[in-house]
């Protein structure tokens, strides 16, 4: 089985340079297995939907432990 998404347009790494957690303005690291950047600071992973980051944190998956 491929859990992968093929279709999905791929997240350019170099945005992560730019990007920072809106809640703490902390560095993101990239999930490419979940497509998710997360933001340990906050305790919330913000999804990448069609290669797009989605900063909201109501839209963030809060991380466990």
């Amino acid at each position: 089985m491929n859990d992968t998404h093929p279709a999905a347009p791929s997240f350019d790494r170099r945005m992560l340079e730019a990007l920072v957690c809106p809640l703490t303005q902390a560095t993101l690291e990239y999930d490419a297995e979940r497509q998710e950047l997360v933001s340990k600071a906050a305790g919330l992973a913000y999804p990448i939907r069609d290669g797009i980051p989605i900063m909201l944190p109501d839209e963030a998956r809060k991380l466990e432990g």
